[in-house]
């Protein structure tokens, strides 16, 4: 028995170590990923020897990978693919930056005074984004994004105004979860001012829910813009993202498979890394 006891001690005290050991690789992990992607798209071209992303030579089209100066080889246009990946990469994230920035900044603070405010405001505010979430998202963002024109500034638009319903619910449950707080009624019972309420309590405790939903959303919006831009409604031609190299690639696919491959893999990576980040601050923010 008492051998027993002792072993099951033992692997009492190891678990929690084994289970910290993987938390740690879990965090690690996206965000190695989302360093090597942000540092490859935005810090690369300055410091390195990239060529320009547009504007190549005819006569070096579809060169091979590894070729000499063409590390991932060229285009049919002569445009050297690395370069096009890395700046394709780059004006993507942009996208699923300032998407995710414009909704959790408009929608957040449209769910927090909503929750804060109650009564007819409450209603009448979530009533407006009820009937935004009730069309069917995606066809209008194509709808918007063709009557707009592509642009990079256009597809930004288009889909924050669709971002805004959702960052704004998390915020209103979030915001009526704290409103049950006893600091919160401390706050209420002192004469503590609403733009103080506000900023003092409820925006740094409901911010860990929409910065690990701004993560999530990442790369639902990396998606959708590679979609329009697929489409020939996001970024357009020859500027390049992933989505328009996958649009190019593919009308050269049998000959050349690796121009769709090298921008799906970094799409897909990155993309990957940004669902992982969010899967991991919310499980650590929420104590598992």
């Amino acid at each position: 028995m008492a051998m027993v006891d002792a072993s099951s001690v033992l692997l009492t005290e190891e678990a929690p170590s084994s289970r910290g050991w993987l938390r740690h690789v879990e965090l690690a992990v996206p965000i190695v990923l989302l360093v090597l992607t942000v540092g490859g798209c935005f810090l690369w071209p300055l410091i390195g020897s990239v060529p320009s992303p547009v504007g190549g030579d005819v006569l070096s089209s579809d060169l091979p990978p590894f070729s000499p100066g063409h590390l991932l080889g060229t285009d049919p246009n002569g445009n050297d693919v690395w370069a096009r990946i890395l700046y394709g990469g780059r004006n993507s994230l942009i996208v699923g930056v300032a998407v995710n920035v414009i909704g959790l900044s408009i929608g957040g603070t449209l769910g927090a005074v909503s929750a804060f405010a109650g009564g007819i405001a409450d209603t009448l505010i979530m009533r407006l984004l009820d009937v935004l979430i009730a069309f069917p998202s995606l066809v209008l963002v194509l709808a918007v994004a063709q009557s707009l024109g592509p642009s990079q500034l256009n597809t930004i638009f288009a889909l924050a105004f669709f971002s805004v319903p959702a960052f704004a619910r998390i915020a209103r449950a979030a915001t009526l979860r704290l409103r049950e707080q006893p600091f919160m009624v401390a706050a209420m019972l002192c004469g503590t001012g609403t733009r103080r309420t506000l900023f003092r309590h409820i925006a740094p405790n409901i911010a860990p829910q929409l910065i690990t939903f701004s993560m999530l959303g990442m790369g639902i919006t990396i998606v959708i813009e590679g979609a329009l831009s697929f489409l020939g409604l996001g970024i357009p031609a020859p500027a390049p993202s992933w989505g328009n190299m996958i649009a190019q690639g593919q009308q050269s696919l049998s000959a050349t498979p690796l121009l769709v491959v090298w921008p799906c893999v970094a799409l897909f990576l990155t993309v990957l890394a940004f669902n992982l980040l969010g899967e991991t601050l919310r499980g650590r923010w929420s104590g598992r």
